[in-house]
């Protein structure tokens, strides 16, 4: 593994948006604490937030000079009036010395400051410098590392709640119980190596357990990782029905905005609409699709293909039907056409529920649905009736309405993946020894490497087992100031 380099230098970086009311600039080292002392004149006290001016010598010329001098006669300037707060390491971010100047936002403010900085032997940050150095120093394991990119990533409240889960150390905790299971058999199986003569039968007759344990431990993991995938990429729901039963009204009222053009001329949507909605918490794209129906025209047999395409890779499909209308013989073969296609998590919505005659449409799909077809929902999009209830239905056909989001991080799934594969690799490997008695040496070294393995992709996710390059890898998605 190549050894991993560490900073001793002091380092700052803009934390917020340029052209705010507020510009926050942060820093971190050995040697902050002097800096702040020389620009800021206002009380430094730990984690205390004071006021006082930034200032900072200016050349007789008029300009900031790139070296101070001992005898710089320069005046002295006053660059901003700001508060100021000081963290004094290892109780800050980082684990070192910090501290935050709460500037005016403008941008020759920032620029001044920063030039300050700049002058008294400062750098600027790298991407994600801050939370590195807070993982090198201790202060976080590389899974909370990752869950700070994933929380200023997340899009929607789910997103945040799981990176947040991550962060306070709930995923950290179940690799972490995985990993010492794995390193106490671990070292076993080593002591059995080195005495084969006294090699224990309870070593390896405990195998079996040990590894199906870690095996099933970490698929639940993988489990619950490829479930959530929704929270990184938003679950894909398309809206299909025959032209005028509302499908644009749908979409409207799930967005609570007049994204689509609603008429009563059949026709009007031709192509596929779609959004994106945060749908209680959840990130979710909504395809609003040309009306399914027999036609001569060319442009909307375009459309109709394309609607069908959406809804063959959706994970939740909406089949709408005009209630008052009730259930057609175009709507009946709509209905083969879907279940045709064996389309995921199909939900049969009745609209226009505030209109009458609409008892009948609910009985009438109950006889035309296949076997163990779609729920039921009634909603009317003019009054709002219904739909509520339809987005809990939609949370849960997708998978997501109960429980939490513990594994969302793609390069976690990843690495569990592959360290499950070593584990039924070294299940496999113990299996064709027959039975404890007669497990070989050569067999004993294989099942140990394959443990070995499986403990450096665990290491990988944890950081108890990683390089500078995969840490590169990791921060360089970070944005500077973080």
């Amino acid at each position: 593994m190549k050894k991993i380099n560490t900073c001793n230098d002091n380092i700052f970086a803009l934390s917020t948006p340029v052209g705010g009311a507020i510009a926050v600039i942060r820093a971190s080292g050995s040697g902050v604490l002097p800096v702040l002392r020389e620009i800021f004149s206002g009380r430094i006290e730990h984690r205390q937030l004071n006021y006082g001016k930034i200032t900072d010598r200016i050349e007789p010329d008029g300009g900031q000079g790139e070296e101070r001098k001992e005898n710089d006669t320069g005046a002295l300037a006053v660059l901003d009036e700001a508060m100021a707060v000081y963290f004094r390491a290892p109780h800050s971010y980082t684990g070192e010395d910090m501290f935050e100047l709460n500037l005016h936002g403008s941008y020759s403010v920032v620029s001044a400051v920063s030039r300050a900085l700049t002058r008294r032997g400062m750098r600027l940050a790298e991407a994600g410098e801050f939370t590195k150095r807070a993982f090198l120093n201790g202060k976080m394991d590389l899974v909370q590392a990752d869950a700070v990119m994933d929380l200023i990533n997340a899009e929607t409240r789910r997103g945040a709640s799981a990176a947040l889960e991550q962060l306070e150390g709930g995923l950290s905790m179940r690799i972490g119980a995985i990993e010492e299971k794995l390193l106490d058999f671990a070292s076993e199986l080593a002591a059995a190596m080195d005495y084969p003569e006294e090699m224990e039968d309870e070593v390896l007759s405990a195998t079996p357990e040990v590894l199906n344990s870690a095996i099933s431990r970490i698929r639940d993991l993988i489990d619950n990782g490829n479930c959530n995938k929704i929270i990184r990429e938003g679950a894909k729901l398309a809206i299909l029905g025959r032209p005028n039963v509302g499908k644009s009204s749908l979409l409207n009222a799930l967005m609570n905005a007049e994204r689509a053009i609603v008429t009563n001329i059949a026709g009007t949507t031709r192509d596929v609409l779609e959004e994106k909605i945060d749908l209680l918490g959840l990130p979710v794209r909504i395809a609003d699709t040309a009306g399914i129906h027999e036609t001569g025209d060319a442009v909307e047999k375009i459309g109709i293909e394309r609607a069908l395409h959406e809804a063959a890779s959706a994970e939740c499909v909406l089949l709408l039907f005009d209630g008052s209308a009730g259930i057609t013989q175009e709507d009946e073969r709509l209905v083969q056409k879907v279940f045709g296609m064996n389309c995921r998590n199909i939900i049969f919505v009745i609209n226009k529920c505030d209109l009458p005659d609409c008892g009948t449409a609910a009985e009438k799909l109950k006889n035309i649905a296949p076997e163990n077809g779609g729920s039921i929902s009634r909603i009317s999009c003019r009054t709002g009736f219904g739909l509520e209830e339809l987005k809990h239905r939609i949370a849960e056909a997708v998978g997501l309405s109960e429980g939490r989001a513990i594994v969302t991080n793609e390069r976690h799934i990843e690495c569990l993946s592959a360290a499950c594969a070593e584990l039924c690799e070294a299940a496999e490997l113990f299996s064709k020894g027959g039975n404890a008695a007669e497990m070989l040496l050569p067999q004993t070294e294989l099942v140990a490497e394959s443990v070995g393995n499986a403990l450096h992709c665990l290491g990988e996710i944890s950081g108890r087992e990683v390089s500078e390059e995969l840490l590169d890898r990791i921060f360089e998605r970070f944005c500077v100031g973080k």
